[in-house]
């Protein structure tokens, strides 16, 4: 036999995944994570999650839980889950900021919020991090406006903006911007010698490296993933880093616990290349280029959590990123970044105090669809175990 669960499947940005109100799902964590994986079709150690709704890749494993908020200075919380292909794990550590672009428009549509047209303020308490995120959403008719001309990489055609801000995103996992309190810290990679990394916390914890640093341009895509050698080096500067960082004990517990923080990525000065859709990026576009790892591939796109800790890290002084980044970055409102679908642009409000950096507020537009309403379908036994 098998048990029906309301559930909403939505495109947020460049990620999808299903949406559930929190009462429709087991109370008891470990059975709702085990119904969750089954929505899923995990663990498939084919990485094809053939037996569920997954897609096989880390954008389309991705879960929203919500509910209306009983604090005042909140409307609803949204509590965020990356769901392992290949291993039985719901990683609720982190939050995914494209799947936060469709909460707000959830919200709507479910009735959690009072709507008003022909924008709908949505103040979302993000669980995973303690932190605020407010989304403008374009109403019509009571409903969310998904039609309209706002374009972003990664999704063909255009749709309605929801517009995000992250407020005060720095220390979203560790309590600090830079958690070892250093700009930049040392790390010894063979063949590499020392790399030089930046350990941030800002919408996600993450490490950040320079491309030529471990022999790359930054512009790269397929290479990453089809050279062993390029992949592993990476996984190893993010396993070191968890630690350095205080989120594991030791490099092996960094990658048995978990796949999703801290991210790695690689950042490089503007230049042309060849996105993924075919499209010419040129170096005036840009202003630096940079790649992100997700649960252990190549993003397509751009996380918008990892703009939010790479724009700022472009607009503080004495980071790598900042070495790359074209000059007038600082002070520009917006950053560019190129990255294999395209390129990303949006705003990064920095405040230096007494010689300590705070990211104020990043903000972002987005777009967000609902693709399907209904019920997923999850056999009995994992209610019960």
């Amino acid at each position: 036999m098998q048990r029906r669960i309301p559930a909403v499947l939505m495109r947020g940005g460049t990620s999808k995944g299903l949406f559930f109100l929190e009462n429709h799902l087991p109370q008891d964590q470990e059975a709702r994570d085990r119904v969750i994986l089954a929505a899923y079709g995990s663990p498939d150690l084919n990485r094809r999650q053939i037996d569920g709704v997954g897609g096989g890749v880390s954008t389309t494993s991705k879960t929203a839980i919500i509910c209306r908020s009983t604090h005042p200075d909140y409307d609803v919380v949204y509590h965020f889950g990356q769901v392992s292909i290949d291993r039985p794990v719901v990683d609720y550590r982190g939050n995914c900021g494209n799947i936060s672009s469709a909460v707000g428009p959830f919200a709507v549509d479910a009735g959690l919020v009072e709507v008003k047209e022909p924008m709908t303020t949505v103040r979302i308490y993000q669980k995973n991090t303690g932190q605020l995120i407010v989304a403008e959403v374009p109403v019509k008719d009571g409903r969310y406006n998904s039609e309209g001309d706002y374009a972003i990489a990664g999704v063909p055609g255009t749709g309605g903006r929801v517009n995000l801000d992250f407020i005060n995103p720095g220390g979203s996992f560790t309590g600090r911007l830079f958690p070892t309190g250093n700009l930049v810290d040392t790390m010894e990679i063979p063949p590499f010698g020392d790399v030089r990394v930046t350990l941030i916390d800002a919408g996600n914890p993450a490490v950040l490296i320079l491309a030529e640093d471990i022999g790359l341009l930054g512009t790269e895509i397929g290479e990453v993933e089809n050279t062993p050698s390029t992949y592993n080096t990476l996984e190893l500067i993010r396993c070191r880093a968890s630690v350095l960082m205080g989120l594991a004990a030791t490099p092996e517990e960094a990658g048995r616990k978990s796949q999703a923080v801290p991210k790695v990525g690689f950042v490089g000065p503007p230049r042309k290349y060849t996105a993924l859709t075919g499209q010419v990026v040129t170096q005036d576009q840009l202003d630096l280029v940079a790649r992100v790892m997700s649960m252990g591939t190549l993003h397509r796109s751009f996380p918008v959590t990892a703009f939010i800790y790479t724009a700022g890290a472009a607009k503080i002084p004495g980071t790598v990123v900042s070495e790359v980044v074209r000059g007038n970055a600082y002070e520009k409102g917006t950053v560019r970044i190129g990255h294999p679908g395209g390129v990303i642009e949006a705003g990064a409000q920095v405040e230096e105090q007494r010689g300590s950096y705070h990211i104020l507020k990043a903000t972002m537009g987005r777009t967000a669809r609902r693709l399907m309403e209904g019920y997923v379908f999850v056999p009995e036994r994992y209610f019960s175990g």
